[in-house]
């Protein structure tokens, strides 16, 4: 505005009188002054208004942007000195985030050090471990990697998982480790895996290296229902300002980009939902091409729609907001707050550090990951049903191994609920694997992924396996490597493996290979691992076609391959959950509708499955529900399914414990829940609906008349027997009789599940052919 000069002139008035020094700053909002428009509408979206209306928030122009020097001094002609004082100032700012001195809780313990406790606590597993005695092979490497964990000093850190996992054992609470810490024999002897990595290729530089340059990670599971009770007790044992979760960076997608820059920049509701109806899955940069919007009636040459197309694409990949990471837990042996900025979560008695997971590996600081899974619950609940109703005790690792039934049962794709191979893909594949083993069950997880896929390695296994194609290894040493999957990488061990052996990389070299492997796609750092790897494998004899094979093969795994212990850590959860449903299906879908929400299927799903392995399901009963589904016996001394109150729709816990508490010897009507029960009459009417007192001899609609009257403090004259005190007595009502149709209606309004009927059962002659 012409202004600046005089500006300029006070503020060093200013200065002079106070005695201090000018610095001069462009205040750059900016990068480049062209993205000006962006930040107006960054700003827009921000405020919850359109740019048009930003008023004062809206940038006057695009010089608040970074500048050259040159410029600098150029736009504070005269103040030279004040220009040269900012850049001194800056350059005595030398802090780096490579000067920050992480330390890890020294989990000392009394008499005794970290370097002690640990190998006394994986010596005393390794004697629980193998009853039979530890082959030479185990042992050596239990040497291997507790002389490499003292060496890396990360005694500590095992430690403090070991106390993690042995807490949530303390409490019942079911859990087990996996990714690459199930090639850890130390953490198999410590309990926190549960499958020997024996059973692998027991690539430990996958977990801890020497040379790499990142902390080694530990991937707990816990029951989903009870995560919170060990984040409490982390947060109990260490404190929150010693210990915190990671954040996550939430960027922006295609769909959320197109609703928050289009409502910024004003276009209506129904073209932004046109828009957004164009775009599957997490892409969708497609939707926005122009033959694509003429398609949805939109016109590409409209000045606005250009404009805000324009800022979508620059917007896409942007960060928008901070979350929680899914469970990767800082721990500190000081203030957390003198380390790593932090703030509170949203969720009660959380704190928050502000930089996610790849920051926190970058900078050499150890995280803990407490993560959640649904499928622990389920088997847990199953355990607790099987010592309940048939007085047996089962752990994870006390479960009948091997067991025919189980794998003849999966080889039927006979798996709705079964972890990991519930899919219509894996159902799809079961048939054609037929596993017969454990580790046909670690192949099953690993190779319905999108890397083997993408490798083009499952057709060629399956055609191995089921001797339609030969077998064969270009050399005995990698045969050694392949020979458990016929000759086909399925593991990210055996890429690793494969560029050791054939290629002549070193441990450190194939583990960065790995890493490389999997951010390839994003930064594109892959081509020099390529000329390595193909000039390796020449050099080492193998020719030119089968190198260049392998290396895609390898490549498929920046898809999403799974490493081979991560795979045998869930498989032990499909064998688990496999043989509860094959021996115990009342109690394994009890345990799964308990466990809800998690999985595939819908409870309608689950329930139809169980009916159809022979077991008796029964309604939910106002006399006999409890909120958790139940366990009953029948008639055949096999165990039936009551339904819980948790299956209606509105519903709350409280609300069906009042009800268990207050039963005695049973409920009479609607009414008596209401007087004895404390049941709000919007609650009972839900109950009427979902048909809960059909044991009292009550229709649905009978039910739902009484549940209705009840709770006015004068009744409503509908439903008044006696009018206005004349003695005039109305008849009581006659409710018609529900059809069949309308019942299973009304189920699946109340329940989103009927036990009646399936509703296309009702529609079948229609739906069939008349025969000619």
């Amino acid at each position: 505005d012409g202004r600046d000069p005089a500006r300029f002139a006070r503020l060093e008035g200013l200065a002079a009188r106070l005695g201090l020094p000018t610095v001069a700053a462009a205040a750059p909002i900016l990068h480049r002054g062209h993205r000006r428009r962006l930040a107006d509408v960054l700003s827009a979206i921000r405020l919850g208004v359109t740019v048009d209306r930003l008023g004062r928030h809206a940038l006057r122009n695009a010089e608040q942007r970074l500048r050259s020097e040159e410029e600098m001094r150029r736009l504070f002609a005269g103040h030279e000195g004040a220009v040269s004082r900012a850049a001194s100032l800056a350059a005595r700012l030398r802090f780096s985030l490579d000067e920050l001195r992480y330390e890890y809780p020294s989990e000392v313990a009394e008499n005794e050090t970290p370097t002690q406790r640990l190998r006394r606590l994986a010596e005393a597993g390794l004697d629980w471990r193998y009853p039979g005695g530890a082959s030479a092979r185990v042992r050596a490497m239990m040497e291997h990697e507790l002389a490499l964990i003292a060496k890396l000093r990360y005694e500590p850190y095992f430690l403090t998982v070991h106390d993690v996992v042995a807490f949530a054992r303390s409490r019942g609470i079911l859990c087990q480790g996996r990714g690459s810490a199930a090639n850890s024999v130390v953490c198999y002897c410590l309990g926190v895996t549960s499958v020997s990595p024996e059973i692998g290729t027991m690539v430990f530089e996958r977990f801890v290296s020497e040379a790499r340059d990142e902390p080694p990670d530990i991937d707990v599971d816990f029951e989903h229902e009870r995560r919170e009770e060990v984040i409490q007790w982390i947060y109990e044992r260490y404190g929150r300002h010693r210990a915190g979760l990671c954040a996550t960076v939430i960027h922006y997608r295609t769909k959320r980009a197109i609703r928050e820059v289009g409502r910024a920049m004003g276009l209506s509701e129904d073209l932004l939902g046109a828009m957004t109806s164009q775009i599957w899955g997490h892409g969708g940069e497609g939707a926005l091409e122009p033959a694509r919007l003429a398609e949805i009636g939109l016109d590409p040459r409209d000045p606005r729609l250009a404009r805000t197309l324009a800022l979508i694409r620059e917007i896409i990949g942007f960060p928008r907001h901070l979350s929680q990471h899914v469970g990767g837990f800082v721990i500190t042996e000081g203030r957390l707050d003198e380390l790593v900025p932090i703030e509170n979560a949203s969720m009660e008695g959380r704190t928050v550090i502000c930089w996610d997971k790849d920051d926190i590996d970058t900078l050499g600081i150890l995280k803990v990951d407490v993560l959640a899974l649904g499928m622990l619950t389920c088997i847990r609940k199953a355990f607790d049903l099987l010592v309940q109703h048939r007085g047996q005790a089962y752990s994870l690792a006390t479960l009948p191994p091997e067991d025919a039934q189980v794998y003849e049962m999966l080889s039927r794709a006979d798996s709705l609920g079964v972890f990991q191979v519930e899919s219509r893909a894996q159902m799809n594949f079961l048939p054609r694997m037929r596993p017969r083993c454990f580790y046909d069950l670690v192949i099953q997880v690993a190779i319905i992924r999108p890397g083997p896929i993408q490798g083009d390695m499952v057709h060629p296994f399956i055609r191995r396996r089921n001797g339609e194609e030969a077998v064969s290894f270009p050399s005995d040493e990698l045969g050694r490597v392949l020979g458990k999957t016929l000759g086909v990488p399925l593991f990210q061990e055996q890429a690793m493996q494969i560029a050791i052996i054939g290629a002549g990389f070193t441990p450190e070299e194939a583990d960065r290979l790995r890493r490389s492997l999997a951010t390839f796609k994003k930064h594109g750092n892959i081509a020099e691992f390529r000329t390595r790897f193909l000039k390796g494998m020449r050099a080492n004899g193998y020719d030119d076609d089968f190198a260049e094979r392998c290396f895609s093969q390898i490549e498929g795994f920046g898809s999403y391959g799974f490493p081979e212990s991560h795979a045998a850590s869930f498989a032990h959860l499909v064998y688990a959950s496999a043989w509860l449903k094959c021996h115990h299906p009342a109690i394994f879908a009890c345990a799964l509708l308990n466990s809800q929400p998690m999985g595939f299927y819908a409870p309608a799903q689950i329930v139809r499955d169980a009916r159809e392995h022979g077991v008796t399901l029964r309604p939910v009963c106002i006399n006999a529900s409890y909120w958790d589904n139940t366990i009953e016996p029948d008639s055949r001394g096999r165990l039936a399914l009551r339904l819980g109150f948790r299956q209606i729709k509105g519903v709350a816990q409280d609300e069906a414990d009042w009800i268990a508490a207050a039963r005695g010897n049973g409920y009479v009507g609607p009414e008596d829940v209401w007087r004895r029960a404390g049941v709000a009459p919007a609650a009972l009417a839900r109950l009427a609906e979902a048909d809960v007192f059909a044991a009292l001899g009550l229709t649905r609609r009978e039910a739902l008349w009484q549940a209705r009257a009840i709770g006015a403090e004068r009744p409503l004259p509908l439903f008044a027997r006696d009018i206005d005190g004349e003695g005039i007595v109305e008849p009581a009502a006659h409710l018609p009789a529900m059809t069949l149709g309308e019942e299973v209606v009304e189920d699946y309004t109340a329940l989103r599940l009927s036990l009646r009927a399936h509703p296309v059962a009702l529609l079948r002659h229609i739906l069939t052919p008349p025969v000619a």
